[in-house]
């Protein structure tokens, strides 16, 4: 596996960012075409609508599903980062930092955590900033 680093730190799992949403807008797609033809037989009325009404519902589920197994991801991180931030310095980190700010801090080394975090809360650095002035990159792998 590459070592981890700025450029290729975004993890993207193809069979689930592209093939299973293009299913997903597919259907949707074809569920809604087969609601419009439909309209005027009332025989496939309602089934069409069923179809429709759940593909749209399952892409729903899937976007939240992601949404919700990010934010749990998301807290996990910010605990993490809190604690070793904790263990460097005895202190909780700056309560100016926002959680994405914690998330980019991630990969930062032990060598400049602390004040790579003192420069984000006091520059209030965008999350990609934080990621491009990290000099030794600590994977984190996990995360998807």
């Amino acid at each position: 596996m590459e070592t981890q680093s700025y450029a290729n730190h975004r993890q993207i799992v193809p069979m689930f960012h592209y093939v299973l949403f293009f299913m997903l807008v597919l259907t949707v797609i074809g569920s809604l075409v087969n609601l419009y033809e439909s309209w005027g037989d009332h025989q496939r009325l309602y089934s069409a609508s069923l179809i429709a009404v759940l593909s749209i519902g399952i892409l729903m589920l899937t976007g939240f599903c992601r949404m919700f197994s990010v934010k749990a991801q998301d807290r996990a991180i910010r605990a993490e980062e809190s604690l070793r931030h904790f263990v460097l310095t005895g202190k909780l980190p700056d309560s100016r930092l926002s959680i994405h700010q914690i998330i980019a801090l991630r990969f930062a080394s032990d060598g400049e955590f602390i004040e790579l975090s003192r420069r984000a809360a006091e520059e209030n650095l965008a999350p990609d900033a934080i990621k491009r002035a990290v000099k030794q990159w600590k994977a984190d792998t996990y995360r998807v």
